[in-house]
């Protein structure tokens, strides 16, 4: 079977289990685990050097206990990041960049950047397109119509 290209639509629909879909679709795959809220957040922490849990809650305070330890959790699975347990009272666990995890803050810089120098003008869309449509969602999308 010709692995199908991740834009030929009809052949990804086809498939029925979202497993199926990551096997057809790499991007789908690797999108849907630092894609989410914290992921990017933790490695670009973990871009200054080997961090305890402790500081890596510290320095990203909206995120609770829980997820974190989810999310690093996650990132050690798919090779992003090393967890080193130190037999310590109490217990003191290091994480840090694999070599994998290093190699995709190249791609990341990139996102960052663009990020950093669109926000103002996503901001104002955002803010534009409350005012045009009051009480619908921010994410809600304006009618435009096609002159001709």
């Amino acid at each position: 079977m010709v692995q199908p290209s991740i834009w030929n639509i009809r052949e990804i629909t086809v498939a029925a289990t979202k497993a199926e879909l990551q096997e057809l679709c790499p991007i789908r795959d690797v999108l849907d685990r630092i894609g989410d809220r914290w992921s990017v957040l933790v490695l670009k922490e973990l871009e200054g050097g080997t961090r305890r849990f402790s500081v890596l809650r510290r320095a990203i305070p909206d995120i609770s206990q829980r997820m974190l330890a989810q999310t690093v959790r996650h990132l050690e699975a798919d090779g992003l990041v090393s967890r080193t347990v130190y037999p310590t009272i109490p217990p003191r666990v290091d994480y840090a960049l694999t070599e994998l995890g290093r190699s995709f803050l190249v791609p990341l810089e990139g996102l960052v950047a663009w990020a950093e120098a669109h926000h103002a003008t996503i901001k104002q869309a955002r803010a534009q397109a409350a005012t045009a449509m009051p009480g619908a969602p921010v994410t809600a999308r304006p009618i435009t119509v096609a002159a001709g």
